[in-house]
């Protein structure tokens, strides 16, 4: 079993344009380092996401407000319908970790 997460040596993969990520599978969950770029396309997203964002900021909307997230500060987004969002880059690019159900 391998207690280091080496995304040194893990490749990035492109989910979409203007995402790629590094995953890192473990115990039922994943640790996902994930880079936007200003091509990402805003979405509506149901699914939940907890991490921080590392490098970069971010502004995520929700149906009832707007957030800005920068360097440091943590995500803590439950899943389903009720906690939809969207997020646009407003930096180059944003750099963040998240841990996630795999």
């Amino acid at each position: 079993m391998k207690y280091r997460c080496d995304f040194e040596a893990t490749e990035w993969t492109v989910p979409m344009v203007g995402v790629r990520h590094k995953v890192f599978p473990f115990d039922g969950r994943r640790l996902r380092l994930v880079e936007y770029s200003s091509d990402f396309e805003p979405h509506w997203c149901e699914r939940g996401h907890a991490g921080q964002i590392l490098e970069g900021r971010f502004q995520i909307e929700f149906d009832d407000v707007t957030e800005i997230f920068s360097p440091g500060d943590g995500i803590a987004i439950p899943d389903g319908p009720e906690h939809r969002h969207r997020a646009t880059v407003l930096s180059g690019i944003v750099r963040a970790l998240f841990v996630e159900d795999a």
